[in-house]
């Protein structure tokens, strides 16, 4: 007699970039409960984003000079960079959600140029988009309890390319490319860490 298995949750990852031929993924500790985690990652100021080998702040703020003036009129300069300003304006695209424990934003390119074409593909396109000469960038922040206090961030990333001419194009920018995303997964981490922290100690704060 054989015990049922437990019903894991399918991973966003899985259902936007099933089959991705680079990943990199990152998993760290975090001294705050699930709550705090997930509301400090998912509230995350991306202009507070540096690091000494890739400040992704700075690419960040590339972007709004491609919003749509369509959806915000002329280009303007952000005071701050959340996943929803992204969504709203860009052409990255928040693709799903599990609210409390994952979300997944993603983005498709021509990541190996040295100006990057970026091509904006909504969510219920996205699993499906096979276009020739372009990779589809997914990247699913993952959080889960890790004992009764503490959670476990995951950052995961995934490039799934359309053509095995683009995949040989990435796969020379990605042994160039990766250390400077292992760098921004670690400064992520961090500093989602300390935001989740720092909310940690404040809702205990008014519960003293």
């Amino acid at each position: 007699m054989t015990q049922d298995q437990p019903q894991v949750p399918e991973l966003l990852g899985d259902g936007f970039a099933p089959h991705p031929q680079f990943t990199l993924v990152r998993h760290t500790v975090v001294d705050a409960p699930i709550k705090e985690t997930y509301a400090a990652a998912r509230n995350l100021d991306l202009t507070d984003i540096h690091s000494g080998l890739f400040t992704t702040a700075e690419r960040l703020r590339e972007l709004p000079a491609r919003w749509r003036g369509r959806r915000h009129g002329p280009p303007r300069q952000p005071t701050r960079l959340t996943v929803d300003d992204l969504d709203s304006g860009s052409d990255w695209a928040l693709l799903g959600e599990h609210p409390g424990t994952e979300f997944a934003v993603g983005v498709a390119g021509k990541f190996w140029r040295p100006l990057i074409a970026w091509r904006r593909v909504e969510p219920e396109e996205f699993a499906d988009f096979a276009e020739p000469g372009y990779g589809k960038l997914v990247i699913t922040f993952g959080v889960r309890p890790y004992g009764a206090h503490r959670s476990l961030l995951t950052i995961d990333t995934r490039v799934q390319l359309t053509d095995p001419q683009s995949w040989l194009k990435f796969r020379r920018y990605w042994r160039v490319a990766r250390p400077f995303t292992q760098a921004a997964h670690t400064t992520l981490l961090r500093t989602i860490s300390q935001g989740a922290r720092e909310r940690s100690l404040a809702a205990y704060s008014r519960t003293d």
